[in-house]
């Protein structure tokens, strides 16, 4: 059994013992679980920025090609960085072949000299470089589509190039299930949804026949907790305690 498969099973024991499995019969089948927490890790990824992360990627880029489809764990890209600051024409380094992580030579060369101004020039040149990026195409401008996960160059490509993009995607689901934040909610509204599931099932004989007048199943009792405690798992989120990054500006 894989590490994600364990961490599942953890949340399925959990739940089946927590609706009482084993003193009684839960009727729930595995398909159930598996429903129960694949809407768990869909509420949790819409509404908690605790499920994304920060990420780096590489592009390689062809010429005359503008469209190229990321992996469905994007979710948006933020910035794309090159690694020169001029033309498209050129080799694969493209245009002046300037390596803005290479800095440490240019750091040397101005600072070691007494004649260079130091860092007053130091800033200036930065600057300059700054400049000549954006008059000559250091900065690619371009299109996300969230949906389809195409990614749109709005400048036609005219040599083969690397490119780095800055990116937000989903944490893995075994990353949320380590996660002291998200673990709980997780495990919290994995068992709401199952016991919602419950009541649903059980509220449509509200009562079985028997020698001694016959039994009222608990399906609408069950159905108001799951439904209190989803609220209260969703004012959770609201309230950042299930991870975030904090508190921002709040409307109304």
């Amino acid at each position: 059994m894989s590490e994600l498969q364990t961490q599942k099973q953890e949340i399925f024991d959990f739940v089946k013992t927590m609706l009482g499995g084993g003193m009684v019969e839960v009727e729930l089948d595995p398909a159930h679980y598996e429903v129960a927490l694949s809407r768990a890790l869909g509420r949790y990824r819409q509404r908690s920025d605790n499920s994304v992360e920060e990420s780096y990627l590489f592009l390689p880029i062809i010429p005359d090609e503008n469209s190229y489809t990321l992996p469905n764990e994007v979710i948006e890209v933020r910035q794309i960085f090159r690694r020169s600051v001029g033309s498209r024409s050129g080799g694969g380094d493209g245009g002046t072949v300037f390596e803005p992580f290479n800095l440490a030579y240019t750091n040397t060369y101005l600072l070691a000299s007494s004649n260079m101004g130091g860092l007053a020039t130091y800033d200036m040149f930065a600057q300059y470089q700054e400049m000549v990026g954006r008059m000559f195409g250091a900065f690619i401008e371009f299109k996300w589509n969230p949906v389809t996960k195409v990614l749109t160059l709005l400048q036609r490509p005219r040599s083969n190039e690397t490119l780095m993009l800055f990116a937000y995607n989903y944490r893995p689901d075994s990353q949320l299930f380590l996660d002291y934040k998200s673990k709980e909610w997780i495990k919290s509204w994995t068992l709401a949804q199952c016991k919602y599931m419950l009541g649903e099932a059980r509220s449509k004989f509200n009562t079985v026949a028997g020698p001694q007048g016959g039994t009222t199943l608990n399906g609408d009792t069950l159905k108001a907790e799951a439904q209190a405690e989803m609220d209260k798992l969703d004012q959770e989120l609201a309230t950042q305690i299930a991870g975030g990054k904090g508190y921002s500006f709040t409307i109304g």
